[in-house]
């Protein structure tokens, strides 16, 4: 990873005014901290500033939301993306995730101010309140159809709402801890929870039954993932013959981000461990990138890329602050990672350069969505913003 570069998260209300200031910065590992400054010359007739860079930085193109800065004594180079939209009426506190239906038409979102909202995803208007849950909803997510939403909270009751009235449909109770995430396998008969217990349960949604407890670690578990295995992986086989209940959970890997430093992967329906992979600190969420591709995120800032076939080197691990890597997820032919410094970037395989997704000022950015080319995230500042790629 080239070195990381930086840029006031409020760049482009900066720059639209005549002489406006914005300040830049690159962060070469091991040496000292480049700054600079961008500065605004006029705005052209296309309403896009005309802005220079001080000297060590260079402008390589401006829209009215997007800028491609590169530093090249550090051979580094990165496109700054402003939201295109920002929605502040959604909560009124610390917005801790989100989801965004498979259509695209509606959100969802948890606050530490106590609440669960479904909201337009075009505008951010408030269109249901889930009410159930006691204490905090750590985890919400949209099932495949867009229609019901699953959530877990410090309640350690895992829910299933309906998205057009906002009734509970089902309420799962098993857990002894908060539960800290949650998966989906295939269309959504089953479900995956992992809570502060140490435990991961696998749930049949349709009778809404614990199918079991899928893997009991002894410490909290923070992220979970499902992914479809390749077919030169061993997920092993079960001991004892699975339940009829249990759908599509065969030839699928489930991965596990542990509070103890541990990242564990087991066959979801064998049960039976793949392996177990030990990072620099505790892992804080995971997602898969193909059906051998893994990515996981720990609390010191580390990234790893592992491939399943041969998990005991990493193929790569990013690094670029010391802040928590806060959320993983898969986007085209790369991901989208968040973190505890408000930085939330894309790296994608064909491009030379990363995207950030600028706004939020050093407050963590707690979850990551994607719809089509639009990605919405979701802050400590009580704020969620929508960035539309088209704009680059």
């Amino acid at each position: 990873m080239a070195a990381p570069l930086r840029i006031q998260s409020d760049w482009a209300q900066a720059l639209r005014k005549d002489e406006g200031e914005a300040w830049l910065s690159c962060h070469p590992p091991g040496k000292p901290t480049l700054y600079g400054s961008l500065t605004c010359q006029g705005i052209g007739q296309d309403g896009i500033p005309e802005v220079t860079a001080s000297e060590g930085f260079i402008v390589n193109e401006i829209n009215k939301k997007s800028i491609h800065i590169s530093c090249p004594k550090e051979n580094a180079s990165s496109m700054f993306l402003a939201p295109y939209t920002t929605f502040s009426r959604i909560h009124a506190k610390s917005i801790t995730c989100l989801d965004i239906s498979s259509g695209g038409g509606l959100g969802v979102s948890s606050s530490t101010d106590g609440t669960m909202k479904i909201w337009q995803a075009s505008n951010g208007e408030l269109r249901r309140v889930l009410e159930g849950h006691v204490f905090d909803v750590n985890c919400c997510r949209f099932f495949p159809s867009g229609l019901v939403v699953l959530s877990g909270g410090m309640d350690a009751q895992l829910k299933i709402w309906s998205a057009e009235d906002a009734s509970c449909v089902v309420t799962f109770k098993g857990h002894k801890g908060g539960i800290l995430d949650t998966a989906i396998v295939d269309r959504g008969r089953n479900v995956v929870s992992g809570s502060r217990d140490g435990t991961a349960r696998l749930w049949d949604c349709g009778r809404s039954a614990c199918l079991g407890v899928i893997a009991d670690c002894g410490s909290s578990i923070n992220g979970v993932a499902v992914g479809a295995a390749d077919n030169s992986i061993n997920l092993g086989s079960p001991e004892q013959t699975p339940s009829e209940r249990e759908i599509g959970t065969e030839s699928k890997m489930l991965l596990l981000a542990r509070e103890d430093k541990k990242l564990q992967c087991l066959g979801l329906q064998s049960r039976q461990p793949v392996f177990l992979f030990v990072g620099s600190d505790a892992f804080n969420c995971c997602t898969f990138l193909s059906g051998f591709l893994l990515l996981a995120g720990t609390q010191d800032g580390n990234i790893y890329q592992l491939d399943v076939r041969s998990p005991r080197t990493p193929v790569q691990v990013i690094h670029r602050s010391g802040a928590p890597v806060l959320s993983l997820l898969s986007f085209r032919d790369g991901f989208v990672a968040s973190q505890g410094d408000g930085s939330c970037f894309i790296v994608q395989q064909d491009l030379d350069y990363l995207i950030e997704l600028t706004g939020a000022d050093s407050d963590p950015v707690y979850k990551v969505a994607t719809w089509e080319k639009q990605i919405y995230t979701c802050c400590r500042d009580g704020l969620v913003r929508r960035y539309q790629l088209s704009d680059l």
